[in-house]
């Protein structure tokens, strides 16, 4: 039975989609069976993994309003053993689509228990903002993991994230558990970027993976070739960050 964890932070330039993108293409990599759900109508993690977004007949948007089968919609990424739930703009629309729609916040728990089974890992990018998409991967997923800038504000917004995911533990997914905190954009040269992990250390009290994701111009140039930083340059602080991350994930 595969594990879904849904990635998430409502703050926006968070590295929440670069994390999904390269998390689940390094997973996969390492031999697992992945599927990269998209539910961000920004499609980046669609385009990152070298699906061309605008030519896409089936979505995650159609699969919401229930007019494609999850067959219709798995669509195959650039990397070996790594599907994908594509999506684009017309998901802006999910949310005054599905008012009124019964069960709306398990529409995509129903769809995932379809085919869980076929994959070791499910990562879900969600949007940045807490929406009904974003409680609709929460309520499917088994965990969530929480990517954090290492730049002021890192702090703000967490703890309404934490609340969100305790009323979805207690309303809609009583297994829900957070995994923990990543810190992304880090930068070595400065005191800033370790002066916010120390203090996000000494106030909030989740399990912090070791593993930092560093600020690395080839992390940011790969999702313009559509490509995962494994592929654009495996040599690269991003892609050995990102292997690293896997690997504890793993484990």
């Amino acid at each position: 039975m595969g594990r879904i964890i849904a990635i998430a932070n409502q703050k926006g330039g968070v590295g929440k989609t670069t994390t999904s993108i390269n998390l689940s293409s390094c997973l996969a990599d390492l031999g697992k069976k992945v599927l990269l759900v998209d539910i961000d109508p920004q499609g980046n993690a669609t385009s990152g993994v070298g699906i061309i977004k605008q030519n896409l007949e089936n979505t995650v948007y159609e699969l919401f309003l229930d007019e494609c089968t999850i067959s219709e919609c798995l669509t195959k990424s650039v990397v070996d053993n790594l599907n994908v739930l594509p999506s684009n703009v017309n998901l802006s629309g999910a949310e005054i689509d599905l008012i009124g729609v019964e069960n709306r916040e398990y529409i995509l728990k129903n769809v995932l228990d379809q085919i869980k089974d076929l994959y070791d890992y499910i990562i879900i990018d969600c949007p940045p903002s807490l929406n009904i998409l974003t409680v609709n991967a929460m309520t499917a997923a088994d965990s969530v993991i929480v990517p954090i800038q290492c730049e002021y504000y890192a702090l703000e917004g967490l703890s309404q994230l934490i609340h969100t995911i305790n009323l979805i533990q207690d309303r809609l997914n009583n297994d829900l558990e957070i995994d923990g905190i990543v810190f992304t954009m880090y930068d070595s040269r400065t005191n800033l970027s370790s002066d916010v992990v120390e203090n996000v250390k000494s106030n909030v009290h989740i399990n912090i993976y070791d593993t930092v994701i560093p600020r690395n111009v080839r992390l940011a140039e790969a999702p313009s070739f559509g490509l995962p930083i494994h592929m654009y340059d495996g040599k690269s602080a991003g892609a050995v960050a990102y292997k690293n991350l896997a690997k504890e994930i793993i484990k």
